[in-house]
């Protein structure tokens, strides 16, 4: 069995904080689940789930598996410690003992990592333009119980701007927080509009009090060979991101 490629976020956390994002090589599920999927409720074969998430915790040296969410695109944050039995309907765990591993499934949306800067406390959001509308990332940071300046974040892949078409209602849910996020969108000759997450997802952590932001610039659309992407194949599997503190 070969090594699971993993993406590792370069970014100025304590050694004792760890965080990786999958890619979509390296597992046991057949198309167009291929193949290392970690999704559980996207069709794939449960086994083969059950699979590529023993080898990555094997990778990994995870003495417990991550704590895996139902993800809702909202904005409600849960603490791993109160995790019991049935995943919980959230869309942020947040962690502060070593057997509490955040984890994020996500195909085009965007995972983003917390760490406080003295790593006593790691948190994961899955935030897509609805999540981020909700205010996920804001709900995340008020969890991780610390100054803003305190606070260091990683933006995992995501669709990138040139592959995210929306409606106008995005557009406008957007303007609504801030007029300043129009700068997040551009008209396309269809009569909609391009929207770039990463960008988004800076103004809400700078107006969060967030200016260490590390990340980026990955497009799950445009990397067929490295990424799932929904928007781009609607039947696919997920990656994972998760954090932890040794």
């Amino acid at each position: 069995m070969s090594a699971i490629e993993l993406l590792v976020p370069k970014w100025p956390v304590p050694a004792k904080v760890h965080a990786i994002s999958t890619l979509r090589r390296g597992g046991v599920s057949v198309a167009p689940y291929d193949t290392f999927n970690l999704g559980a409720d996207v069709g794939d074969e449960a086994d083969a789930v059950a699979e590529n998430r023993r080898r990555l915790g094997e990778q990994l040296g995870l003495e417990v598996e991550p704590r895996w969410l139902r993800q809702v695109h909202g904005a409600r944050v849960v603490r791993v410690d109160e995790i019991h039995g049935e995943r919980p309907e959230a869309d942020a765990s947040v962690a502060s003992a070593p057997d509490e591993i955040c984890a994020i499934l996500t195909a085009d949306c965007m995972p983003v990592l917390f760490a406080r800067t003295d790593g006593s406390r790691v948190a994961a959001a899955h935030a897509g333009w609805r999540g981020l509308a909700a205010g996920v990332l804001e709900a995340t940071i008020a969890a991780l119980d610390a100054p803003p300046r305190e606070i260091a974040a990683w933006l995992g892949p995501a669709i990138g701007p040139d592959h995210f078409e929306v409606g106008p209602e995005v557009r406008e849910a957007f303007l609504r927080i801030d007029p300043a996020a129009a700068t997040a969108f551009r008209a396309n000759a269809r009569g909609r509009w391009m929207c770039d997450l990463y960008r988004l997802a800076h103004q809400h952590l700078n107006r969060a009090g967030i200016d260490a932001i590390f990340g980026g610039g990955r497009c799950t659309f445009a990397e067929r060979t490295e990424f799932f992407s929904y928007r781009r194949d609607a039947k696919c599997g997920r990656m994972a991101t998760l954090i932890w503190i040794e």
